[in-house]
């Protein structure tokens, strides 16, 4: 057989190959199942709230999502959560850079106590917070006594409240892309004559600048939708310490489900659009972190 003979022949299997080759097999059967997944658990549900929106009027919806009491709530839900977001991303990153870059002694156990608020309970995490900061709690007495600031049962709790269970979002995010990055760019920055606030602008912070944007949004995210560790110490005041997953679940109390679900879906939005806004952001700082 000739040589030209060969080489035609064992191209005619490569040829009927329909499909190009991957290595996992039942790629179909598995997307198919990740998508009926997807929609059962997510989808459905979501779908749910805005269907039983939709059997409200427009001015019944209107009504329902603007009045006094339910815009409070909006005030005190998405700024008590995006204070708490920025000071998680501002202590969370030195706490994630501390963890990393430096040995002392009972750092394991720090770095353990780190993920304390996703074990906690979020009922046990209210009541233990309220009792620290209360009157006579421990902390309480000192800050109401010396400070006269007022903790507990006061939006300023909710921020304490919020800052604490979202504080692994970005400790956890930001640690590994410290434990990633080269210490011979900093080396190198150094020897060049750069100081170490200019090393860490121009060397660090665009190098973990996507991580903590996605630490903001996931604390964000989890705060915004917090009921469990906030109930407790906010106090629950309407026009003052209300939340807006408390008025949902007051909605619910009162059988006004679909003035519940109204609500329900003008935080899903917020959060949605938030959301977005943070991934075009990140999409952005890695592109142009690629093109320098």
């Amino acid at each position: 057989m000739s040589a030209a003979s060969a080489a035609s022949t064992s191209a005619v299997p490569f040829k009927a190959r329909g499909a190009p080759f991957r290595v996992m097999p039942g790629f179909k059967l598995s997307l198919g199942f990740t998508i009926f997944y997807l929609a059962l658990i997510v989808l459905i549900p979501l779908s749910a709230v805005f269907l039983k929106t939709f059997t409200m009027t427009w001015e019944a919806f209107f009504n329902a999502v603007t009045s006094e009491r339910v815009m409070a709530s909006y005030r005190l839900t998405f700024g008590a959560s995006l204070i708490a977001a920025f000071l998680n991303v501002i202590f969370g990153g030195i706490l994630a850079w501390v963890l990393v870059r430096y040995k002392f002694p009972g750092k394991r156990i720090i770095d353990a106590l780190v993920d304390l608020p996703f074990a906690l309970p979020t009922a046990v995490a209210g009541i233990t917070l309220t009792a620290l900061y209360s009157s006579n709690g421990w902390f309480g007495q000192f800050i109401e006594g010396v400070l006269g600031i007022k903790v507990a049962f006061t939006p300023l709790g909710v921020v304490v409240a919020l800052t604490f269970i979202g504080l692994p979002f970005v400790v956890r995010t930001v640690q590994p892309v410290l434990e990633d990055a080269e210490k011979e760019l900093e080396e190198a920055a150094a020897s060049l004559g750069a100081n170490s606030l200019q090393t860490f602008l121009r060397v660090i912070f665009p190098t973990i600048l996507p991580s903590l944007l996605t630490g903001f949004a996931l604390a964000f995210a989890r705060a915004t939708g917090e009921y469990g560790s906030v109930i407790f110490i906010a106090g629950n005041m309407p026009m003052i310490s209300e939340i807006t997953p408390l008025f949902i679940i007051t909605k619910l109390e009162q059988y006004d489900y679909a003035g519940a679900t109204a609500i329900a879906v003008v935080m899903l939005v917020a959060s949605f659009l938030l959301l977005l806004t943070i991934n075009l952001l990140q999409a952005w700082t890695r592109g142009k972190a690629k093109k320098s």
